[in-house]
């Protein structure tokens, strides 16, 4: 577990923060702002959650600020807090987050609306630019730890489980520490990180490359196929579509729970139900992969409204996941103008 890198800084920060200074508690906090967003985020699986989540951590930080000591790291104390936070929010909640892909069957042209599974709520995206490769979640965040398919799989997770793996796979953080972390033994850590790896790797994709250094950004490849996938879509050239989709393609619609398994199914779908109207697309990020802003301007309107972010997964150069979230999921920090 780190230090701070300068101890006689955070020795006298510290004593301030202990002094009851809340403005020099609030630049210590601040400095692991955005990476403490980042975990509360891969716990709870939900952006929207995320504010409150450190909102209540600060105050939970504060109150215990006596509990603090300047010679230990600042980074490990607020990530306890913010570990044991997020677990009492879950404790409360008892409804996983998940895609469509993992709660409810495929849908094909002509099949039934699935049940609502009920005891589910939905992942949502994460605005990748609050992402600053200049600040402490540089080190903490890789594509593969906050991309989509990572998310639905570790929350296949107990909490504790999801806390253990966090903190000791990607985190670094010894047993020891994980249970102090979490008030429980060295031995129970052991047991849930034993027994959640399998699962986790179990929900993983098969094909999905272990093997590659760790990313913090989409690849050439990657916007290559973004812009081949826009210019069909926007050109709607089935083709060139069926072209750079994978055969055995998945997207899924979380905001009305359902998704659609092959290439075929989703093209003749997005034909058939796509609103009238114009369509413009525009290449962003989110997740740190790739991912596509649609407007759609309805005959007469006179602008073409945000209508979905589809958050788009590569594999060998063609698409085999896209994920297709409604505007109502996401908050000004995504950046996308509402209207063109």
């Amino acid at each position: 577990m780190d230090r701070d890198d300068d101890e006689p800084a955070a020795i006298a920060l510290a004593d301030a923060v202990r002094a009851g200074d809340q403005e020099a508690f609030r630049a210590l906090f601040d400095r692991h702002r955005r990476e403490l967003q980042v975990h509360a985020y891969r716990m709870l699986g939900s952006f929207s959650d995320t504010e409150d989540l450190l909102q209540e951590t600060f105050l939970r930080a504060w109150n215990r600020r006596a509990s603090f000591e300047g010679r230990a790291s600042v980074r490990a104390w607020l990530y306890r807090i913010a570990t044991n936070a997020c677990l009492d929010v879950l404790r409360q909640r008892k409804r996983r987050r998940a895609l469509p892909f993992d709660v409810v069957p495929p849908i094909g042209p002509e099949s039934p609306m699935p049940a609502d599974p009920g005891d589910v709520d939905w992942l949502e995206p994460f605005p990748d630019h609050l992402l600053s490769h200049d600040d402490p979640a540089a080190a903490a965040v890789t594509r593969e730890s906050l991309e989509l398919v990572f998310l639905a799989a570790i929350h296949h997770l107990s909490p504790v489980q999801r806390a253990v793996i966090i903190l000791r796979d990607l985190l670094g953080w010894s047993a020891r520490e994980t249970a102090q972390a979490l008030e429980t033994t060295e031995a129970a850590v052991k047991s849930a990180l034993q027994r959640g790896r399998p699962i986790l790797e179990e929900h993983l994709p098969a094909r999905r490359p272990d093997a590659s250094p760790p990313r913090t950004r989409a690849s050439d490849e990657e916007r290559a196929v973004l812009d081949r996938y826009i210019a069909a879509m926007q050109a709607d050239d089935v083709d060139a579509l069926a072209a750079v989709l994978r055969d055995d393609v998945r997207v899924a619609y979380p905001q009305v729970g359902i998704w659609c398994d092959g290439a075929q199914a989703f093209i003749k779908g997005s034909r058939e139900h796509a609103p009238p109207g114009d369509f413009r697309f525009v290449a962003t990020t989110a997740n740190l992969q790739p991912a596509v802003a649609i407007y759609h301007r309805a005959p007469g309107a006179p602008a073409f409204a945000l209508t979905a972010l589809e958050l788009v997964r590569v594999v060998d150069g063609r698409i085999a996941e896209i994920v297709d979230f409604d505007p109502a999921v996401l908050s000004s920090a995504f950046g996308l103008p509402p209207t063109l």
